[in-house]
C-alpha cells in the first residue's frame, strides 16, 4: 500500500502525499524530539523534512527506500536546526511527565534526569546515531544510510557517543557520592 501511495505521490498526488505523511508524522516528530531534545525545534525540523520532501520526492529514486529517505531528510533538518538554536542560544527547562507507579519513582526520575544530563553533553549527530540505533534498534548500515554517511563513520560517531555517554555518567555519579 505504501509503495502505491509513494508512486502517487511522486506523480504530484497531494492526497498520496497527504496520507504518507499523516502515516510517518508522529514517528519523524518522535525521532527528531529525541535528537534534539527540544519539542519547538524537533515541530520545526519535522515540518521542514516533510516540505523537503514534497518538494524532492520527484528526485527519490527507490521507492521502497522511501522511509530512509525520509529519515534522511529529517536528520538534515534536525542538523540545521540545532545550528540556528546554537546561534539563538535559547534555554528551555523540559519537566518529564510523572507517572504513578509501585516502582521507586525517585529512583527513575534520577537515572532519566542523568540520562537527559549526558544526553544533552552530545553532539546532533552522536545523538542522531545513538537515537536511530538503540531507540529505533536500525542496524548501524541502515542508520548510516540514514544519516548519509559511510558506515565506518556511523560505527565511530556510534563509538565516540557511547563514550562520551558513559563519561557524562561517570562524572555525574562523581559529582553527586560523598566526599
Amino acid at each position: 500500500m505504501q509503495r502505491h501511495l509513494v508512486e502517487q505521490a511522486m506523480g504530484g498526488d497531494h492526497d498520496a502525499f497527504n496520507e504518507l505523511t499523516r502515516l510517518h508524522a508522529h514517528g519523524l516528530l518522535v525521532l527528531a524530539t529525541l535528537i534534539l531534545h527540544d519539542d519547538s525545534l524537533a515541530e520545526d525540523a519535522t515540518q521542514e523534512a516533510l516540505v523537503s520532501a514534497w518538494r524532492h520526492i520527484r528526485a527519490l529514486r527507490d521507492v521502497d527506500r522511501f522511509e530512509a529517505w525520509l529519515r534522511r531528510l529529517l536528520v538534515n533538518a534536525c542538523r540545521q536546526e540545532a545550528r540556528r538554536a546554537g546561534r539563538r542560544r535559547r534555554s528551555e527547562v523540559h519537566v518529564p511527565e510523572i507517572e504513578l507507579a509501585t516502582r521507586d519513582v525517585p529512583g527513575d526520575l534520577l537515572d532519566r534526569d542523568q540520562l537527559d544530563r549526558g544526553f544533552r553533553r552530545l553532539d546532533v549527530d552522536q545523538r542522531a546515531v545513538l537515537v536511530l540505533t538503540q531507540y529505533l534498534g536500525l542496524q548501524l548500515d541502515e542508520a548510516a544510510e540514514a544519516l548519509g554517511i559511510p558506515a565506518g563513520t556511523a560505527r565511530s560517531r556510534l563509538y565516540r557517543a557511547t563514550q562520551a555517554m558513559r563519561a557524562a555518567l561517570e562524572a555525574d555519579a562523581r559529582e553527586g557520592s560523598p566526599a
